[in-house]
């Protein structure tokens, strides 16, 4: 075990239950079940609509009342309404003049688990649609795209039909980099063109991809179970970062006080997860965080103890970035304290990839904001 984090855990060790500082908490916000999310993109008329309805089994008004606001022109629809099993995203159409639908495409990559990309037969000028599936692949590389060819019925001869679909199916591929799932169906029921295969088609696409999206959705919702957890401790946890920083600015006191907060901290966290720090967990946990972390934790503080010795200097520069750094070491510590300690109580296994990374962001902004 890295020597802070022993030093860490002899005074959990050997430091009383009694005497909490304080008892701040927030409230926790109620955490509703992650859904599959569906996003349809593509052009005004490419038949958004129409395809919600053929999977849904919703009348053009059931769908069209359906949508409630997502952005200020994108909306979302659950289905069904009244016990949700999934939910549907639709932007505005692409290529429309005075549109720019980059926050659209921002806020529904981050939101959607797959994208059907939407695209009449009838209309191979496909230039914004395709600009929008190259951002979707740059900025969220492992979100499943399914192309759907509509207008089906408006093109009745094959030939015809094929050479139209290979056109717009190559220029989404060329823009995706890689080879796209597509089907084929109708714009309206009845049709000479069958919908019902072309939507069996689809529903066979997305059948194959459900089990990556189950998957995708547990961790989501273990994900919003956790931080819903750390939002009854995190007032706590600034607490204690607060109370670190301020034992922080005179030389060398932080060295003695700023790890005992820490313990008493890591102590409460403990006791409010249930879980006993052991040295077993200890060890565990440092080990989860990385030895290089670890390292970096014990070692800046010898650093910032010596920085405050300097004459006028250290009195004020290096106070202030004493105070700052353990106030967001601290808090970081907390926070990945508390990610480990609620999948220990949940006898998850330790993701030390989440766990690192959750540390590093939490560093990072406590330091922005302490500034």
């Amino acid at each position: 075990m890295n020597r802070y984090f022993e030093s860490l855990w002899h005074i959990l060790a050997n430091t009383g239950k009694d005497g909490e500082t304080a008892d701040l908490a927030e409230s926790v916000p109620d955490a509703g079940r992650p859904l599959p999310v569906i996003w349809l993109l593509g052009k005004t008329g490419a038949g958004k609509s129409s395809l919600i309805r053929a999977l849904t089994g919703l009348s053009a008004a059931e769908v069209g009342n359906g949508f409630e606001p997502c952005t200020r022109t994108a909306d979302m629809l659950d289905f069904p309404e009244d016990l949700p099993v999934m939910r549907f995203l639709d932007t505005r159409g692409l290529g429309e003049a005075g549109y720019d639908p980059t926050e659209d495409l921002s806020a529904c990559e981050e939101r959607s688990h797959v994208l059907l990309v939407v695209a009449r037969l009838d209309d191979p000028v496909q230039r914004e649609v395709a600009a929008a599936i190259a951002s979707v692949r740059k900025r969220r590389p492992d979100t499943p795209i399914i192309v759907v060819h509509t207008g089906a019925d408006l093109l009745p001869e094959e030939q015809t039909r094929f050479r139209a679909r290979q056109q717009i199916q190559q220029v989404f591929e060329q823009a995706a980099r890689k080879t796209l799932p597509a089907i084929e169906t109708s714009l309206l029921p009845g049709a000479t063109f069958d919908l019902e295969k072309g939507i069996d088609s689809l529903v066979t696409e997305l059948d194959n991809i459900i089990p990556d999206i189950a998957l995708v959705l547990v961790q989501e919702e273990r994900r919003g179970v956790e931080r819903g957890a750390f939002s009854e401790v995190r007032a706590r946890v600034l607490w204690y970062a607060s109370a670190a920083a301020a034992s922080d600015v005179p030389p060398i006191v932080g060295a003695v006080t700023v790890p005992a907060i820490q313990a008493q901290m890591l102590r409460r966290l403990g006791q409010h997860y249930g879980v006993e720090w052991s040295r077993f967990r200890m060890v565990e946990f440092t080990l989860a965080l990385g030895t290089g972390a670890a390292a970096r934790f014990g070692a800046s503080y010898a650093v910032r103890q010596l920085v405050k010795l300097i004459p006028a200097y250290g009195q004020t520069v290096g106070a202030a970035a004493a105070g700052t750094i353990s106030f967001a070491a601290t808090y970081a510590l907390g926070r990945a304290a508390a990610f480990y300690l609620h999948r220990t109580q949940q006898a998850l296994a330790i993701d030390t990839t989440e766990l690192r990374a959750l540390y590093a962001d939490s560093l990072k902004k406590a330091r922005h904001e302490r500034r």
